[in-house]
């Protein structure tokens, strides 16, 4: 029997929490403000593709149990009621000078039966034993493939996550790049009024803060958005009044290792390694049962028979012995399902060689994805550093008369370019980590 445990807590779901529909985790009321850790937390208890790999994997324990069923003494029992009707004939001797004569009649009777067999497998050179080890294997696989999809559905929610972070972080951009050209527009508006600057500044000034709205106004768009994709990925059906937690990814341990450190923990740690290599096993083990047709099958047998016509006078017959079948010719067909699952094996080995080439390329991809995005984002800082000073530069050089409403118009659009840049970089970075750890499998 098949007692497997489940050592992942990310894959483990309970069967009362896996039973309930999604829309059901809206009884989980979101917090007023949502973290990373909470947002994992609902979608490893929720998120419905995560549910059904884990069904999938029960089924697979299932199906293991079964063909260790066909191990254990099998057990079957009937019983039956028939009214029997059946025609008798008999001579009636002569009398005096009446001459003998044949009389059919007929007949009905009650016939009572029940019976019970019993029939243990005693040896078929291993096709029974080695089904139930292909089984076994080809749980194993499923397990490893729920894994596999827990980590899918990490990476995805990570991803939303940081996008959602981000589009947050923007909405404030915005807010603030309002604010100021508010701040210019009154300012603007007093040297226009005291005859300093022309109306075309003013004008100016005005459309800048229109735009600074519609800027403000997309972004809250993408915000809320964002949350909706979030609250999909995690699984949930819920309002998406809440803030996310501005949060920015620490570093991976390790993302500066070499390549090939990278890869040779990746390759240990990958459960989609794993599965394809239990499905490997399991059709070996698979092949190895085939084998066993070419052999008989000996099984014991016991049968019992309680029978009769009135119930308070049922006899017992009851027999025993062995059983041998042989299957002498079977018109080629075991011979073409090794050979089917010769291929299997071959074509599991090569989805196994191309599956290291791809986790390779996974690897190195997200690791220079870390490196490059961590470059750009000091570059995006010194940006956005020398963005500000100019705008502070601008501002100082409008109110004193020396700049121009185009300086301060561009400097200012520089300024909100140039910190959407930064968080654009920051979410890159978050990304490709995030890439990084479902590609080493932590």
């Amino acid at each position: 029997m098949s007692a497997r445990p489940y050592a992942m807590g990310v894959v483990m779901l309970s069967v009362v929490t896996a039973a309930r529909p999604a829309a059901a985790a809206a009884e989980d009321h979101l917090p007023a403000v949502l973290s990373l850790d909470a947002a994992l937390a609902l979608a490893r208890k929720h998120q419905p593709d995560l549910r059904a790999a884990h069904y999938n994997t029960l089924a697979a324990d299932a199906r293991v149990d079964e063909q260790f069923s066909n191990l254990l003494p099998q057990l079957n029992g009937s019983a039956s009621y028939a009214r029997q009707a059946g025609s008798q004939v008999t001579a009636v001797p002569a009398t005096g000078s009446a001459p003998g004569a044949l009389v059919t009649t007929t007949k009905t009777t009650n016939v009572y039966r029940a019976s019970a067999s019993a029939s243990q497998l005693l040896w078929d050179f291993g096709q029974t034993i080695r089904k139930r080890d292909a089984a076994q294997a080809s749980a194993d696989a499923t397990l490893d493939t729920e894994k596999a999809s827990a980590l899918m559905i990490d990476l995805n929610l990570r991803s939303a996550f940081y996008t959602a972070s981000t589009a947050r972080s923007n909405v404030d951009v915005a807010r603030e790049t309002l604010a100021n050209q508010n701040k210019h527009l009154e300012q603007i508006q007093s040297f226009v009024d005291l005859g300093r600057n022309p109306t075309i500044d003013l004008l100016q000034a005005r459309v800048d803060q229109a735009n600074a709205e519609v800027l403000l106004i997309n972004a809250q768009n993408d915000y809320a958005t964002a949350r909706a994709v979030l609250n999909q990925t995690m699984g949930v059906e819920a309002d998406i009044n809440y803030d996310v937690e501005p949060t920015v990814s620490a570093p991976i341990p390790g993302e500066s290792s070499s390549l090939d450190t990278l890869v040779d923990e990746a390759l240990k740690a990958r459960p989609e390694i794993a599965s394809l290599q239990a499905q490997l096993r399991a059709q070996q083990m698979a092949n190895k049962s085939v084998y066993g047709r070419y052999w008989p099958t000996l099984q014991a047998q016991a049968n019992g028979i309680y029978s009769g016509l009135d119930l308070d006078r049922l006899t017992w017959l009851v027999s025993a012995g062995l059983g041998l079948q042989w299957t002498l010719y079977d018109g080629g067909q075991t011979r073409a399902t090794l050979r089917e699952g010769d291929a299997e094996v071959a074509a599991f080995a090569a989805q196994i060689d191309s599956l290291r080439l791809q986790v390779r390329v996974d690897v190195e991809q997200a690791r220079l994805a870390v490196a490059a995005t961590k470059a750009s984002l000091v570059a995006a800082d010194r940006s956005l550093i020398n963005a500000k000073a100019r705008l502070d530069l601008a501002e100082l050089r409008y109110r004193t008369g020396v700049g121009s409403i185009i300086e301060l118009s561009d400097a200012q659009l520089a300024s909100t370019t140039a910190a959407f840049q930064k968080l654009q970089a920051q979410l890159k970075l978050d990304t490709a980590r995030a890439q990084l750890t479902k590609a080493l499998a932590r």
